[in-house]
């Protein structure tokens, strides 16, 4: 008679954890990053009333008779299915685009997080709203190497970036065949110290056959800079003749500028002649940012010059449901989980990242209505279950009046 009480017992127990498990992911139907839990029950130990025996010439076999004693709690485990994305249009919300976990330096632990509300603290470090450090790896020059360790990532406000110095400006484009008046061109070139000095660049025929043109090389606004000259000469089909040689020019802190022409042709029709492609550029201070999807974090400068400044890291396991929860949206390796797999987004089944996005809930509230309804019932029956057998012990102990 006590065995029914007893199972009833661990029937309460099990749904009221049902019952928790489904209100906490109701309750974190709008936390950004969450990951849903199911419940899984298995029954307990049975008693064995009469053992199996193998079936002999006189008589058949005999199953095992056997009473469960109730119901346990076996698993709650996490679901990491994608949630639905929110635009935010916010540069620093990330969303992971499938597998993958941001990884986080929280003190001296690490720790990983679906949930990519970030912000840059102070110090220009990428951080949680708890101030949790987002990890990846920082460049150089714009170049990233990815197979150090990973490091904070920092991208400090007004970041200065130097000046490069110009070596090259390409004259590109189409000399209408025939034009005799000069063609004057300007370019902006800068110097060791990233001062901008103005080249004039005149083009003028000599009217021979085939056509050849003079190129005079000048700074107008600084006397000091000798003036140089060359020629562009053309091939009969009016293509580039490759044997010209390109004039230099030397800016006063003895920066070397040559002149390329090589993209220049001479055929029939409308006159196109234009400076293509000057290198070099001044010094730039960081302006605004940019995440793209393989993590690069490019800065983008005063200057107009384009840099990656760092890039982001994502981690995956080879169980993610064996990792911990630990709060804050965020959890923790177990031996269960596996060592974590860092590497760049997009790359090693790590999903790629969408910016100004953030990833909702995973919660799916018709299911969790669901289940609230089999936990109150499944409470209920139990409940009944206690019931029926104090009422069945009463009606023993009334049998003696």
């Amino acid at each position: 008679m006590l065995r029914s009480l007893f199972s009833g017992i661990t029937g309460l127990r099990a749904h009221q954890t049902l019952m928790d498990v489904v209100s906490n992911n109701i309750a974190n139907v709008n936390t950004t990053g969450f990951k849903s839990s199911t419940v899984v029950f298995e029954d307990t130990l049975s008693q064995t009333i009469r053992n199996a025996a193998a079936p002999t010439p006189v008589i058949g076999g005999i199953n095992p008779a056997q009473i469960g004693l109730g119901v346990q709690l076996g698993a709650v485990s996490t679901t990491f299915g994608q949630g639905s994305a929110q635009n935010t249009g916010k540069s620093t919300d990330l969303m992971v685009q499938g597998d993958g976990f941001f990884v986080l330096r929280n003190g001296g632990e690490s720790t990983y997080s679906r949930a990519g509300a970030f912000t840059f603290d102070t110090n220009g470090r990428l951080v949680t709203p708890q101030g949790a450090v987002v990890q990846g790896w920082i460049g150089t020059n714009g170049v990233v190497n990815t197979d150090n360790p990973v490091t904070d990532i920092v991208v400090p406000a007004g970041t200065l970036i130097p000046p490069t110095v110009s070596t090259t400006v390409t004259l590109g484009g189409n000399i209408s065949a025939g034009t005799t008046t000069p063609m004057t061109l300007g370019a902006t070139v800068y110097d060791s110290t990233g001062v901008g000095h103005s080249l004039a660049i005149v083009l003028t025929t000599t009217g021979s056959a085939p056509p050849v043109y003079t190129i005079d090389v000048s700074e107008p606004a600084d006397a000091t800079v000798t003036p140089v000259s060359g020629s562009v000469n053309f091939q009969a089909n009016g293509s580039y003749d490759t044997t010209t040689t390109p004039p230099q020019i030397t800016l006063a802190d003895g920066s070397v500028i040559t002149i390329d022409p090589s993209g220049l042709t001479q055929f029939g029709g409308e006159k196109s002649l234009s400076v293509t492609k000057t290198d070099g550029a001044a010094a730039g201070s960081l302006q605004q940012f940019q995440i793209g999807s393989d993590g690069g974090v490019l800065g983008i400068f005063s200057n107009g010059q384009k840099l990656t400044m760092a890039k982001l890291a994502l981690a995956n396991f080879n169980n993610p449901p064996g990792l911990e929860k630990i709060g804050s949206t965020s959890f923790r390796a177990t031996p269960n989980s596996g060592l974590a797999q860092v590497g760049i987004p997009g790359s090693g089944g790590r999903g790629g990242l969408l910016g100004g996005t953030l990833e909702m809930s995973n919660v799916d509230l018709a299911q969790e209505f669901t289940n609230l309804i089999i936990a109150q019932r499944g409470f209920q029956a139990n409940s009944r279950v206690i019931t029926t057998s104090d009422e069945m012990l009463q009606n023993l102990v009334d049998i003696k009046r």
